[in-house]
């Protein structure tokens, strides 16, 4: 492994157990720089793709696109949690025993479409300068607001019986992002009447990024550097593209504005050697650079 890893994107399988801060910190040591970032936190109990930027990749995170993403998961019904998934004490529900698939199946599809979601008290959340998840920990009661979601894909696939009350479900789901899965499950099993809760969560994608890029931190590890995705692939593979010139490219590296070419939203200039030199966004009749890579000097 390289002392200093090329810039670029770590796309990891997150492991059950490991908080997103915890992956950029194994990531780090890897890489050999303290430049690495997250974007889309994962739950511990979550596994999957989470998506690290390594070196000058950072400043690319905020950027990203990563507006729709893409989970397995399983819902037992039968019992609500404090936490709206497995992690949490069990706080109540009701036999689900007399729950069938065409029961289940029509309540999921009421669950389908752009809803207003209540999200998950125990989240990340502020209220009043303080994270949802501390205050109901310190045994506050917490009612956050609802916000719009849209749900595009949610379907039932497997169904079993750990006991004769309770319902195990597996899901998928493909959401917007701001989307609580954990809430999915506890407003699937409060339309049923009986309560529920996640059991397991994985996100196979998010964005562009799918769960077949990702790999293991043991594997990311054993490869000389950690980085998947080298920065001027992941911004191809994020973000609209753009080729310059030479001319144009000595512009951008001064932080100068191009002409526009009429490329809606945040896009990458990639120069004649295919490196990718800055982030453009047009308006005001000009593509401005919202970011740049490499300036002159």
């Amino acid at each position: 492994m390289s002392s200093t890893a090329s810039p670029g994107l770590a796309i990891v399988d997150k492991p059950a157990g490991w908080t997103s801060h915890d992956v950029v910190a194994r990531v780090r040591r890897m890489a050999g720089t303290r430049r690495v970032g997250h974007a889309g936190t994962l739950d511990p109990m979550a596994t999957g793709v989470l998506v690290v930027g390594v070196g000058q990749a950072t400043r690319l995170l905020r950027h990203l696109v990563l507006t729709d993403k893409a989970y397995t998961a399983t819902i037992r019904l039968g019992q609500s949690t404090l936490t709206d998934d497995a992690e949490g004490e069990v706080t109540g529900g009701s036999s689900a025993a007399g729950v069938d698939e065409p029961i289940v199946r029509a309540a999921v599809g009421a669950l389908t479409g752009e809803l207003e979601q209540v999200p998950s008290a125990v989240s990340a959340i502020k209220v009043a300068g303080q994270r949802a998840h501390q205050r109901v920990r310190a045994g506050e009661d917490v009612t956050l607001a609802a916000r719009p979601v849209s749900i595009t894909r949610f379907t039932a696939n497997a169904f079993g019986r750990p006991t004769p009350e309770l319902v195990d479900v597996d899901v998928e789901v493909e959401c917007s992002s701001g989307t609580y899965v954990r809430a999915l499950a506890r407003d699937l099993g409060a339309a049923l009447g009986v309560g529920g809760h996640l059991t397991a969560l994985r996100r196979t994608r998010v964005g562009p990024f799918r769960l077949d890029q990702a790999g293991t931190l043991e594997e990311l590890a054993a490869r000389p550097e950690p980085v998947t995705l080298p920065l001027a692939a992941a911004v191809r593979a994020a973000l609209p593209a753009r080729e310059v010139d030479e001319g144009e490219a000595r512009e951008l590296s001064f932080g100068r504005a191009l002409a526009v070419r009429g490329i809606a939203g945040v896009h990458g200039a990639f120069g004649p050697d295919g490196a990718v030199l800055a982030l453009l966004h047009e308006r005001d009749g000009a593509a401005r650079p919202v970011l740049v890579f490499a300036a002159i000097g």
